[in-house]
């Protein structure tokens, strides 16, 4: 059996530290066994590890989010990445694609698709194990696996099933998109489950519809033809139209932690960061990336979260309604992490005269490097803070550490290699500062060297 996680989605109703560039599974608020924090996929990559799952698994990303994976799973982790994102039957096609002609999978191997994101104890995925037999057992088109309710919930969908079966599994009726909690109560009473997002098909099934569809099944032809495939989900494009879907039900635990209320449930502290929660605040938590302290005093059942892209104080109950709000701010992410570590942007200014001046503070990571790059539209200038490394200007080598100040022209061909873990204060100045303005010439450290010797 080989599993797919899906990891997509912008995080919105996690603002301010979710942003397009650092998803909810990215945010580092939960804590391992050794009381060390970590993310929503760190925790699910263990899980899979625990279970002897890790091996057979790939994620299925956007180009967006390669970098954070790499950066918090490790760069061996095997990736499907999205040129754009195009919902989750493109994604889910372009995932199996590869599963067939990459890594030349049967197409009578049974493919578990999931969230990278579910807050669930071990035995979740010992009960994902069970649903390739599952599927087989059944002969049926797909297999989902659903989680027993423990109260109607309005949050979730509904996977509806026919009347009792002597068997293992379900056979699904329908589905129920978020009802109201008094039909979630008369669902339930039928049987019915929470939907978590996890099924499986064999590989076969999905080859064979998008042979009908007349799009590729080899995965080069697949990525080239990506901006023409149809934005649907794949509850359209193949749940809905398939003839014979059995469900397996689980009765752990399960949550989704994609609200503020619901994530602050499952964190060992009530205060991450700089500053205190002092006298009066029951139930309340704060969540603070910034250098600045923050103090809570006499408000229950609060939020404050606070990060370079911005300040949420809000009511517990409402915070899932900051996803309604965020829109309007259309800023560029101020953190990311990379491959190579992270950055975080100090200040983003725009003159009437044309010109910007974008400051940023970036940590590289002992044994990593920026990639080999130049940019037509602004110089910079580096000061390193921390650490040493190796930096390259239009092909020569020198060796800098902190207290250095490097100046980078406009189109010279620079790159930094961090021989310590580093930090640099980067100041750009130019017509236009954006992604776009990046010419990569080479990536990994070995290539760099290459090119500059040659």
């Amino acid at each position: 059996m080989k599993l797919v996680l899906l990891s997509g989605g912008s995080g919105k109703r996690l603002w301010p530290l979710s942003n397009d560039a650092r998803s909810k599974q990215f945010l580092k608020v939960l804590s391992d066994e050794n009381g060390s924090k970590e993310s929503m996929v760190q925790r699910v990559w263990g899980q899979l590890e625990k279970n002897n799952l890790a091996d057979n698994s790939v994620i299925a990303t956007s180009v967006a989010q390669v970098d954070m994976i790499k950066n918090q799973l490790g760069s061996n982790i095997p990736i499907v990445t999205e040129p754009e994102r195009r919902d989750t039957f493109p994604a889910i096609a372009l995932a199996a694609v590869y599963l067939y002609s990459i890594q030349a999978c049967s197409l009578d191997e049974v493919v578990g698709m999931l969230p990278v994101d579910p807050y669930v104890e071990d035995r979740f995925f010992t009960r994902v194990k069970d649903l390739e037999e599952t599927l087989i057992d059944s002969n049926a088109d797909l297999a989902l696996m659903g989680v027993t309710p423990t109260y109607p919930s309005a949050k979730y969908g509904y996977i509806v099933p026919e009347a009792n079966s002597e068997r293992s599994y379900l056979t699904v009726k329908s589905f129920r998109e978020k009802p109201d909690e008094n039909t979630a109560e008369e669902l339930i009473k039928n049987n019915a489950l929470w939907n978590c997002g996890v099924f499986a098909f064999k590989l076969g099934y999905i080859i064979d519809l998008l042979i009908g569809k007349g799009l590729p099944i080899q995965y080069d032809e697949l990525l080239n033809q990506y901006n023409q495939m149809t934005k649907n989900s794949f509850d359209y494009e193949v749940v809905e139209k398939a003839k014979h879907i059995v469900a397996l039900p689980y009765d752990g635990y399960w949550k989704d932690l994609g609200t503020w209320n619901t994530l602050t449930e499952e964190m060992a502290s009530n205060f991450i960061g700089k500053g205190v929660i002092g006298e009066g605040a029951t139930n309340s938590h704060v969540v603070n990336e910034l250098d600045i302290p923050i103090t809570l005093l006499g408000i229950d059942n609060a939020v404050v979260a606070a990060s370079p892209d911005g300040i949420l104080v809000t009511n517990k109950d409402s915070s899932p309604k900051v996803k309604g709000y965020v829109g309007r701010f259309d800023g560029r992410p101020m953190y990311e992490e990379r491959r190579w570590g992270w950055y975080r942007v100090l200040e983003h200014t725009k003159y009437d005269e044309g010109n910007e001046v974008l400051t940023k503070r970036i940590g590289i990571n002992a044994g990593k490097n920026l990639s080999y790059q130049m940019h037509y539209k602004r110089s910079e200038v580096w000061t390193i803070v921390k650490g040493e490394g190796v930096f390259v200007l239009n092909d020569h080598l020198s060796h800098v550490r902190a207290g250095d100040t490097i100046q980078v022209p406009l189109a010279a061909k620079h790159a930094l290699r961090a021989t310590t873990d580093m930090e640099i204060i980067e100041v750009q100045t130019g017509s236009e500062l954006v992604e776009e303005d990046i010419i990569r010439i080479a990536v990994e450290w070995d290539e760099i060297v290459r090119t500059v010797r040659v």
